[in-house]
């Protein structure tokens, strides 16, 4: 179940008395009262005009900075099971005090199923002889060129052309093109199209005879029959290089000179790769099994902040690609709503798998140091070629790097590591 627990803080004597003398002085500076320059009206004048109760507000403001720091220097028990910034209520205020209700929820009880000895098996990773020679011919059309040729079109060449289009004799918006690079067969054109210029030569024109698709993006086009006047300049044909000395060269690759060094780099990069996606799917089933178990009710807090950082996450990817969360909505004729509610089951899931890894590293007197998690921060600074300070201020101080040491020994007793 999700824990609240209500504190309250009444402010009183001198420290109110102060808060509404400030309040005072600065609502006084905002107002003009006849018979006084602006800012310099008595208090007693301001008070008859405007009452005690205009101060109020502006001094419960002044103190209530104070009074939350108050209530988290006298509940520093349960401060680090906090799930999110406390709310804060006005239960009473008057002249002679202010009282506020500060509501905390705390982290929800968590009871775990089982999350040891899981039937989940671990897939095994292998690389087979056509994937390399798959990931070879991908290398070597990165470096393949297109070179004049003397002879007819075929499929794969590019061709270099001229073209016209007339529909019922008439040249058409968008139907011109001049030393156009087509490659044949790349389906860029109307179906049809490319077919026909196989065979031709450099300099050969011809005649090429289309039915636009019903579908055409052009409503004046769609289900139009039209002529295309083609004119042939140049006919290249992509040459692909061999595996030699200066395609090694090319690749800029260290110490891969020979095909069974190039194939050797390649099988353990794929490997890795492979490894590391089965290592991932491993943990995805492992935790996904291990929360079936898990009872806990989630506070609305927990899921609404989980679904901030999602979106403003979501948001930052969306940047990389050029475009903005809010194109975004108009490209899916959606909204921030739409997109929360699409993330909340995911969000729901983030949150148990951290509380049940939260709870087994509990239960299983999981314990980091500050010796340890100074040691991993050091490596951790390294990796990143980072200073250790600059990285720890990243990465959100040396308890959060004690937190994450936490959470993959607690993930390690689920793999059955521990």
């Amino acid at each position: 179940m999700s824990r609240i627990k209500e504190i309250e803080i009444k402010v009183e004597g001198n420290e109110w008395e102060e808060a509404q003398d400030k309040a005072y002085k600065k609502a006084n500076q905002k107002v003009k009262i006849d018979g006084f320059r602006q800012g310099k009206a008595p208090k007693d004048i301001f008070l008859k005009k405007y009452g005690k109760e205009a101060l109020f507000m502006d001094a419960a403001d002044i103190v209530i900075e104070k009074a939350y720091g108050k209530m988290l220097e006298d509940n520093k028990d349960v401060i680090t099971e906090l799930v999110a910034k406390p709310d804060i209520e006005l239960k009473s205020i008057d002249e002679k005090s202010v009282e506020f209700k500060f509501v905390l929820t705390l982290k929800p009880e968590v009871k775990l199923g089982k999350y040891k000895n899981l039937d989940i098996k671990k897939e095994k990773a292998e690389v087979t002889k056509e994937e390399i020679e798959e990931a070879i011919n991908n290398m070597r059309q990165r470096f393949a060129e297109n070179v004049l040729k003397e002879g007819e079109i075929v499929e794969g060449d590019v061709a270099i052309i001229d073209f016209e289009g007339f529909v019922d004799g008439k040249a058409f918006d968008g139907g011109k093109g001049e030393n156009y690079s087509l490659t044949i067969g790349s389906g860029t054109f109307i179906p049809g199209f490319e077919d026909q210029l196989i065979g031709l030569k450099s300099g050969d024109e011809k005649d090429v005879v289309v039915t636009f698709p019903e579908d055409y993006h052009a409503e004046d086009l769609k289900g139009k029959e039209a002529t295309f006047k083609v004119k042939v300049h140049e006919v290249k044909e992509i040459s692909v290089p061999e595996l030699d000395e200066d395609f090694f060269a090319d690749l800029g690759m260290e110490g891969i000179d020979t095909k069974e060094k190039l194939e050797a780099e390649i099988s353990d990069n794929i490997l890795s790769h492979k490894e590391s996606e089965i290592e991932n799917k491993f943990m995805d089933a492992l935790l996904e099994e291990a929360a079936k178990g898990v009872e806990v009710e989630i506070p609305e807090v927990m899921i609404s902040e989980e679904l901030d950082r999602m979106v403003s996450q979501y948001r930052e990817h969306l940047q990389m690609q050029g475009i903005s969360l809010e194109q975004f909505y108009q490209f899916t004729n959606s909204n921030e709503e739409a997109l929360r509610d699409q993330m909340r089951e995911e969000a729901t899931k983030r949150i148990t798998y951290r509380l049940m890894l939260e709870e087994i590293a509990k239960n299983e007197k999981i314990e980091i140091s500050d010796e340890d998690a100074a040691k991993e921060a050091e490596k951790m600074a390294e990796k990143y070629q980072m200073d250790k300070e600059e990285f720890l201020k990243l990465f959100g101080g040396l308890e959060m790097v004690k937190y994450d040491m936490e959470m993959r020994k607690a993930m390690e007793i689920i793999k059955g590591e521990k």
